[in-house]
């Protein structure tokens, strides 16, 4: 199935998405507050059966999938041609950075380049969604722990990145983590190695991949992360971008007030995002 967060006038709610429209669950009596709780309380449904469309799906603006993650944990160099561009050795464990919440959009908004640098970077990932909370994970466990996954744009202010060793700067702009258009469960992917990524830029293609390529597979990432960490519903895994970004293009391309960037993962979706200026 698929889910989503969103806002109708001024109430926030979530909701299954079933072809254009949209079961309102969060307006339900026994719901829980939001999508995060209700993943939590295992309380979504588990079928489109007795589900009643109550909204167009053109009637909402869409928010993030999981507005308020409790962490965003985001794997770099996880691909081996994304490793080899970017010229950094491999490693046995995977490369772990961090988010915060608020540097997140939702499918539709702007991207926002801000005024202290030019070198805004797409970066297309899978967006991996914790259903069940956990520590100390085991790979075979671990895809038990997924509520589901999403398309997301894990975009870059390259030169505060590249200011020392550490990625948060350059990771943390506001306006600049997009996810969505929706989250769809695990039930309805099937095989991730079987799946595909690219990401378009004014609809030329600029990255593309398959997560049978992944240096660190899904569950390794879910295992990896529940070590230092415990891991729990809504936390969000950015699993990593395939190679082609714009940094390590000759010239480099960077995104631009009036650009459009789409990031298309088979069996999820499309999530597209106009970019601006930062105000």
């Amino acid at each position: 199935m698929k889910f989503i967060s969103y806002r109708i006038g001024d109430r926030a709610s979530y909701g299954a998405v079933i072809d254009d429209q949209i079961a309102d669950l969060g307006c339900r009596p026994d719901a829980p507050a939001d999508l995060k709780a209700a993943i939590a309380a295992s309380w979504l449904p588990g079928s489109i059966k007795g589900l009643e469309p109550t909204l167009a799906l053109a009637e909402v603006s869409l928010l993030p999938i999981i507005p308020n993650p409790g962490k965003i944990l985001c794997v770099g160099h996880n691909y081996e041609d994304h490793r080899k561009e970017t010229n950094r050795a491999k490693t046995d464990h995977p490369s772990i950075f961090t988010r915060f919440a608020d540097t997140q959009i939702a499918a539709g908004e702007a991207i926002r380049r801000p005024p202290e640098s030019t070198m805004l970077d797409y970066e297309g990932e899978l967006l991996l969604i914790v259903g069940k909370g956990g520590r100390r994970i085991s790979r075979e466990d671990a895809m038990d722990h997924v509520a589901g996954f999403a398309c997301a744009n894990d975009a870059s202010i390259r030169d505060f990145q590249w200011h020392t060793g550490q990625f948060t700067p350059g990771k943390n702009f506001p306006g600049t983590c997009a996810s969505g258009p929706w989250m769809v469960t695990t039930d309805e992917i099937g095989p991730l190695e079987m799946l595909s990524i690219t990401t378009r830029l004014n609809g030329e293609v600029m990255q593309q991949g398959r997560f049978d390529q992944l240096v660190f597979p899904i569950p390794e990432l879910v295992a990896y992360c529940s070590t230092f960490t415990n891991l729990s519903p809504g936390d969000l895994i950015l699993t990593g971008t395939p190679g082609g970004v714009g940094a390590k293009r000759q010239p480099p391309v960077w995104m631009k007030a009036g650009d459009t960037v789409e990031i298309t993962i088979d069996a999820i979706g499309t999530l597209t995002n106009p970019v601006i200026d930062e105000a």
